[in-house]
């Protein structure tokens, strides 16, 4: 491989490796395995170039390569998105032994994943994400899955890659904003399970604004390598969310609510930043998360330049938001928080008083934090 990269290895059943590093879409073959003659290579149009370069390297491999466009972002992740790479997949005569190949986001490789997680009852996949979100979550650790009208993420089944290959050079024309966001899943990492990445980041605000500058700096790849780590840990020991991955959701409760109700207009990592500071205020309304740690929270998120506030007129669409998330068990609320800095534990059914005042507390216009006894 060219350049300097790290590879992480995520244990399981079938374990396999994250590359990260500089130009290394020339190593997508090796990621393959045996056996596999046809490849489907999916992604959005915004990645036609890269997609077309990798479709080339596969041919030249000796490979019966495809590709197919999707949409861009949230749009990718319907059912009928899904029925028309099956159908592609049919008409070229994909069988069990041949692979999906995803080149995007977040949203292209949890719909790449569903697709190859479907066809057949399961074929290999492997991901090549091109945004941080990608990189640090929807790659690692075989979630994979669609939309419905009735929330996020509500279709769709575990089904782990044979490889992931993350090119930080892809990340250079990503739109500061999209780049930015992405860093709310990496500041997440730090919260739950390394404080280190929270260290870094908040030495290396400046530089984390400008994605060019950052792409090729040490920085950048030890935060990146550092996150997949904490991810590969955890979903290595617990792939279908029995118990310990929950912690992966930090506050992931309220942000899919904030998605669904902005119909997920808003970026993931935006709503995953405010849905933080919703569980932070939460865990320290219950007594259980000191005030420097919750205001780290804010700290770390307003540098960078994520939203850490909310509208405060659709608690009543949050919360029914709420009670229809993975998470919930039947009508009882969960959500992971935090008992100290890198200490998830769970809150499960919490007073709706606590949740109402933890929204205030992330409400537009809101006084400076109440720091409320516990209530």
């Amino acid at each position: 491989m060219t350049g300097e990269h790290r590879v992480v290895t995520v244990a399981g059943e079938r374990p396999y490796d994250v590359v990260i590093g500089h130009r290394l879409l020339g190593e997508v073959a090796p990621l393959l395995g045996d056996g596999v003659q046809r490849v489907l290579v999916v992604h959005p149009a915004a990645l036609a170039t890269t997609a077309d370069a990798i479709l080339e390297d596969l041919r030249a491999s000796g490979y019966e390569a495809y590709g197919a466009e999707v949409p861009d972002a949230e749009e990718a992740k319907t059912a009928q998105v899904a029925a028309f790479l099956w159908g592609v997949l049919g008409q070229a005569g994909f069988t069990r032994s041949d692979a999906v190949l995803t080149v995007g986001g977040g949203a292209t490789t949890d719909l790449g994943g569903f697709v190859a997680a479907t066809w057949l009852r399961g074929v290999t996949v492997v991901h090549v994400p091109t945004t941080v979100l990608g990189m640090v979550d929807a790659a690692v650790g075989g979630k994979t899955g669609i939309n419905t009208a009735e929330g996020k993420n509500l279709v769709g089944s575990f089904h782990p890659p044979a490889g992931v290959l993350c090119d930080l050079s892809a990340l250079e024309s990503l739109p500061r904003h999209d780049f930015v966001a992405g860093l709310a899943e990496v500041v997440k990492c730090g919260f739950i399970a390394d404080p280190r990445i929270l260290d870094l980041v908040e030495q290396n605000v400046a530089l984390l604004q400008d994605p060019v500058a950052a792409s090729s700096s040490p920085v950048l790849l030890e935060l990146i390598e550092r996150a997949v780590a904490v991810k590969a840990r955890v979903v290595g020991e617990d792939l279908r969310e029995a118990g310990l991955r929950e912690i992966l959701n930090y506050g992931h409760t309220f942000a899919h609510a904030i998605e669904h109700v902005e119909r997920y207009q808003w970026r993931h990592g935006a709503a995953v930043s405010v849905g933080m500071v919703f569980v932070a205020e939460l865990a320290r309304l219950a007594g259980r998360l000191d005030d420097e740690v919750v205001d780290r929270h804010r700290a770390v998120l307003t540098a960078l330049g994520l939203p850490t506030t909310y509208r405060g007129d659709r608690w009543e669409q949050l919360l029914t938001a709420m009670r229809r998330d993975k998470k919930t068990r039947g009508d009882l609320l969960r959500f992971v928080v935090l008992e100290g800095l890198a200490r998830p534990t769970r809150l499960e059914g919490p007073d709706p008083t606590l949740l109402v005042a933890a929204y205030a507390e992330v409400s537009e216009g809101a006084a400076p934090p109440s720091r409320l006894v516990a209530l």
